[in-house]
């Protein structure tokens, strides 16, 4: 533990396992008492649960508090803030991460006459609506204490990536972010959006090798990509810590960051001690 997020409060939205369980786990490594939301309180097909998060935060250094919380309602939303406001009177970090992977896995490379209505609602509800509900309960806090707001997004914002549901989430999600900003702006607080690279997530692990003993992912576009060489969840966690401890902060609001840009600036590696310059464009 670096303790640099001693006594800070954060919150990380759909960290039973992933991107989000990367990030809450650095951020209890950097000190912080973690909130670790999500659904998920017994494993499933995957595994990870926000108990097991929060217990791994734990072992980091820092407090981990899981909170199951469904982010298509609105009062356990509420709840969660209420409760952190009547616990310790700040938050410094939200980290808006929730998203319904294995809902939009099911339409990956599809073309848009081949992906069903639904798909938009759930691509939207959970990963656009839920960040702005979170964000809107969480902004009294966040504006006492000069906080930050990262919102999780992805290249698939200003190219095309999965599908043509997939990438106007996430425009929207970026959208979302610049109006945050601008709406923060004479405030102490901020926020950001975070484009992860290709992240060895706990589904992509179930990709199996093949007889060379790689996993090859396809990428429209751009033929195939060896998981060897994919980010860990935890760098993305290392960008969030930097942006929460950066002076600075406030030079990047409204903006969209490449978690190997930040490594660069900021001067973090992966856990193997890469810094990925090549991000290709994917989650």
């Amino acid at each position: 533990m670096n303790g640099t997020l001693s006594g800070r409060v954060a919150v990380v939205t759909g960290a039973s396992r992933g991107i989000g369980k990367g990030i809450a786990l650095e951020l209890g490594a950097a000190g912080a008492t973690v909130y670790v939301t999500g659904r998920t309180a017994t494993a499933g097909r995957l595994p990870g649960t926000v108990l097991d998060t929060a217990a791994a935060v734990d072992e980091l250094g820092g407090i981990g508090v899981p909170f199951v919380c469904d982010h298509r309602d609105d009062e356990a939303v509420a709840g969660l803030f209420a409760a952190i406001g009547a616990e310790h009177g700040r938050l410094d970090v939200l980290v808006n991460n929730v998203y319904n992977s294995p809902a939009s896995a099911r339409w990956l490379g599809r073309p848009f006459w081949e992906v069903p209505p639904k798909a938009w609602d759930e691509s939207f509800d959970i990963g656009v609506r839920s960040h702005y509900v979170a964000a809107h309960f969480a902004a009294p806090l966040l504006i006492e204490s000069g906080g930050l707001i990262v919102n999780v997004s992805s290249p698939g914002a200003a190219r095309y990536t999965h599908n043509a549901v997939y990438g106007v989430a996430k425009t929207a999600v970026d959208r979302l972010t610049a109006d945050l900003a601008h709406d923060l702006r004479d405030t102490r607080a901020t926020a950001v959006s975070l484009w992860p690279g290709i992240v060895d997530t706990e589904l992509l692990q179930l990709i199996p090798a093949d007889a060379t003993g790689h996993r090859h992912i396809t990428l429209p576009g751009e033929g195939t990509f060896d998981l060897a060489d994919a980010q860990s969840p935890r760098f993305a966690g290392r960008a969030v810590v930097a942006l929460a401890t950066a002076p600075d902060r406030h030079t990047r609001a409204g903006n969209s960051w490449r978690t190997a840009e930040l490594a660069r600036d900021y001067g973090f590696t992966d856990l193997n001690g890469t810094i990925h310059e090549a991000e290709p464009h994917a989650r």
